[in-house]
């Protein structure tokens, strides 16, 4: 006996309308409240502060918020925070002069002045330097900004989309975040769902990837088993639609155009949770532990004692102090 296939064609009719808005795929209440929302900061100017899980599409948030405005034939400009060092990425975001540092032999003009008119995605803010907030938060305040190693000041109009996996408030508690960069960012904030949390967006996304990979691979469409479908209703998705994606892809791969079986659907195990075991019983010397190992990681990812210091939220003369105290070379 032949298994049911996915979609049926009422239902394939009834999610059509509601699949693709401004690239974000999905129907559910959670999926419609941020979209409520892209539309109605779009028509402003504000700024934006998009929060969630790794995964989530927060990209696909700020490039709508963009598309949907008044601006939307303007630049939009892209800078992931965690992906350059602390070290260039003032250079990245505000430009440079020649000769500001050893290597610059030519003027260079940053992010901020190529997003003039349009929008900037600052994706991973929650990782930047306590010195570049500073110099972020005058560019909201005051809508300008001096280039590296320049003493002219230049005028800026652009709207800010900040994005961030990371729990600002807690950021702000810990003093690793300005509380009034925080509050300036925090103007609309869109909060995007996990996908665990919008399971009815599970299967029409399915058949959005399986649509995009077949049609990347030159196959005919293929559909999908209804006991896949299932199995991928049962998975939690901790990576989530980033996770689905590539768990389609590989389906689609090894069932070479045919209909997806459940068989064809292999879903990666999560990562080993880390081992939360300390290796001592007596509290003081689990204390002194977390500080060098602390000290030691924060030394390691950083590129001078300045920037370590202000990672762990403690001034450089408290990190003095604790590399005498452990013995520990910077």
């Amino acid at each position: 006996m032949a298994r049911a296939l996915w979609p049926p064609p009422r239902l394939a009719v009834a999610v059509g309308p509601h699949v693709d808005r401004y690239g974000i795929v999905g129907h559910s209440p959670a999926l419609d409240e941020v979209i409520r929302r892209i539309e109605l900061v779009a028509a402003a100017r504000s700024t934006v502060l998009i929060t969630g899980e790794t995964g989530t599409g927060k990209e696909l948030v700020a490039r709508a918020v963009h598309a949907r405005s008044a601006q939307a034939k303007m630049p939009f400009v892209k800078v992931n925070c965690a992906a350059i060092p602390d070290a260039l990425l003032e250079s990245e975001l505000f430009g440079h002069v020649r000769g500001a540092f050893t290597d610059a032999s030519r003027e260079r003009k940053g992010k901020f002045a190529s997003a003039h008119g349009g929008s900037i995605l600052l994706d991973e803010i929650g990782v930047m330097g306590k010195h570049l907030q500073a110099k972020l938060l005058r560019v909201l305040q005051e809508r300008e900004f001096e280039p590296l190693g320049a003493d002219r000041v230049e005028r800026v109009d652009v709207r800010v989309i900040a994005a961030t996996n990371r729990d600002l408030r807690r950021l702000v508690q810990e003093g690793q975040f300005q509380e009034d960069l925080y509050y300036r960012l925090h103007v609309v904030p869109i909060s995007v769902p996990p996908l665990r949390q919008r399971a009815d967006d599970v299967p029409v996304l399915a058949r959005y990837f399986v649509d995009k990979h077949a049609h990347r691979n030159g196959w005919p469409l293929p559909s999908i088993e209804q006991d896949a479908i299932h199995a991928l209703l049962e998975h939690h998705w901790p990576g989530n639609v980033r996770e689905l994606e590539n768990t389609i892809e590989r389906a689609v791969v090894l069932s070479g155009g045919r209909a997806i079986a459940r068989s064809a659907i292999t879903i990666e195990p999560a990562p080993a949770a880390a081992d939360c075991r300390v290796p001592f019983l007596r509290i003081r010397d689990n204390v002194q532990w977390a500080e060098r190992e602390t000290i030691r990681q924060a030394l390691r990812s950083c590129t001078n004692k300045k920037q370590a210091a202000a990672r762990m939220g403690i001034s450089p003369r408290a990190l003095s102090y604790y590399l005498a105290k452990y013995s520990c070379t910077a």
